[in-house]
């Protein structure tokens, strides 16, 4: 792993260790070791899965992360466990307190090798596992190699134009790839960091304006975070000082665009498409450039059926391709390769896509992102969804992603889940479960007269205006009242939407 440029900053917003990490991450990358990040906010039973996967030899943390599952795992439960390090070395009476604990100048202290000299890099070793847990909420162990790294840094920094100048925002966890691979490009690049021990909206606007913050990353509900509390506590002011934001985890719809254009006037904002087995980002693509007047681009689509979400193109070393389906001429699997790729699940045989090639090296081997989609004419991907989370209805397939991503569009709607429901007739019925803007009600009967309301009828009518191919367009719309729940790491915990839908559906049955 590259080292980071000496007049780096890294500047702790709070004792939440994460400038420390950071230290570490780099510490045991220069020895030759690999660090598994583990996340604070997992159960002890997910922590205890991912650590018996990985069978660690040292545990480090600092005390806030003491108060969570830390403290509760015991030696015995991790039978390849040596010992545990505070990262503090002001934590020497805490560690008196729980003997379990080293501090970092307790190791100092009884080093057996000399500093290093100079520093050896293996570009195809492991130097992170990072954990996944899709949808099945069981952490699955990423291998990331230094190269994969480096490539996915050297992305970032020519795609969004980070520079030393920068002083960077730590708004999505160091356990996340996203996280991570951010942070490696502003080390490399010797820009200066912030960290907060956890996202919060109303935190992170103040951070902005005291660090002068020139630059940071989101997902859609962060930006819809930022945006509802710019509203309510600063009346809509402007930050000027913000200059590049990259989003991820799903697309911006165009009102939530707007407004961060509003708010963040000087940014050029981006989104990536991307995932942890591919080392964070595909594609790329810019949003909004306050530098252009325009960006708006006529795609070869934009008359067809509505055919899923723009991602962009690829970034550079990064190789994409389309497997088709065996009843498409233009969708198909998404499939890349190159060094960004992981070297394989830890404790798993790596299972790549064998597609014109017998080469063993996995940088050269297709691997299956398990998305489905298509490119355009301009060389830009189209994400449709997910393959293992297809609707099959009515003989057609429909990828929910592809529904929700028309349903966000509609300024009401803040959110939405489309999933599928066993149906006697259809096989599985197109259900979509909405979250609504706090202005708007809902009507089971459809009044265009009425402004900010909605019923199932408006939104089947959206969906007709928006191109979306019949069958795709929901049979029923299920009101949400609440955050839809997520796994760790940010994604929709589907199955749980569906019970809580059929729960639903038969309290109505009942009730007739």
């Amino acid at each position: 792993m590259g080292r980071g440029s000496t007049n780096t900053g890294l500047r702790r917003q709070s004792c939440d260790g994460c400038d420390l990490f950071l230290e570490w991450l780099l510490a045991v990358a220069l020895v030759g070791g690999i660090v598994a990040p583990l996340n604070y906010r997992w159960s002890l039973k997910e922590a205890k899965m991912a650590m018996l996967l990985v069978e660690p030899v040292l545990l480090v943390t600092d005390e806030t992360c003491v108060s969570s599952w830390c403290i509760d795992v015991q030696n015995e439960d991790i039978p390849s466990l040596k010992c545990r390090v505070l990262m503090e070395s002001t934590s020497t009476d805490f560690a008196n307190e729980h003997n379990q604990f080293l501090t970092t100048e307790m190791l100092k202290q009884n080093v057996l090798v000399p500093s290093l000299a100079t520093y050896a890099w293996a570009p195809d070793d492991a130097v992170v596992i990072c954990f996944t847990s899709g949808t099945t909420g069981r952490p699955k162990g990423v291998t990331i190699s230094h190269l994969a790294f480096i490539t996915q840094s050297l992305a970032k920094i020519a795609i969004v134009g980070y520079g030393e100048d920068d002083v960077y925002l730590h708004t999505s966890p160091l356990v996340h790839i996203g996280g991570l691979s951010s942070a490696m490009a502003m080390l490399m690049v010797g820009a200066s960091h912030v960290l907060l021990p956890k996202f919060d909206a109303k935190t992170a606007l103040q951070v902005m304006q005291q660090n002068r913050i020139t630059c940071f990353i989101t997902v859609p509900a962060m930006m819809a975070d930022l945006i509802r509390v710019n509203r309510t506590t600063k009346n809509g002011a402007e930050n000027l000082g913000v200059r590049k934001i990259l989003n991820g985890g799903g697309s911006l719809s165009s009102e939530l665009l707007q407004e961060a254009v509003k708010i963040f006037p000087c940014a050029k904002i981006l989104s990536a498409y991307g995932m942890t087995e591919a080392c964070s980002s595909l594609t790329f693509m810019t949003l909004h450039d306050p530098t252009k007047e325009s960006l708006k681009v006529t795609y070869p689509l934009v008359n067809q059926p509505k055919q899923g979400t723009c991602v962009g193109k690829p970034a550079p070393h990064i190789e994409l391709m389309i497997k088709l389906d065996e009843n498409s001429s233009r969708v198909g699997k998404i499939l890349t390769r190159g060094p960004h790729t992981m070297l394989g699940y830890w404790g798993h045989q790596l299972v790549q896509e064998n597609v014109a090639t017998s080469e063993s090296r996995s940088n050269e081997a297709w691997l299956d992102t398990g998305d489905i989609g298509t490119f355009d004419g301009f060389g830009n991907l189209w994400l449709i969804g997910r393959s293992n989370g297809r609707i099959k209805t009515g003989g057609e397939n429909v990828y929910p992603e592809e529904v929700e991503a028309v349903l966000v569009e509609h300024p009401g709607i803040v959110s939405a889940v489309v999933i599928g429901v066993i149906d006697a007739r259809l096989g599985e019925m197109v259900v979509a479960c909405v979250l609504l803007q706090e202005d708007w009600i809902w009507s089971d009967v459809e009044n265009r007269k009425r402004g900010f309301e909605l019923s199932s009828e408006t939104l089947k009518h959206h969906c007709r205006t928006q191109n979306l191919t019949r069958f795709k367009i929901p049979k029923r719309f299920v009101r949400w009242e609440k955050q839809f729940p997520l796994t760790t790491t940010g994604k929709v915990k589907r199955d749980e939407v569906r019970g809580q839908v059929m729960s639903h559906f038969q309290i109505l049955t009942s009730s007739l």
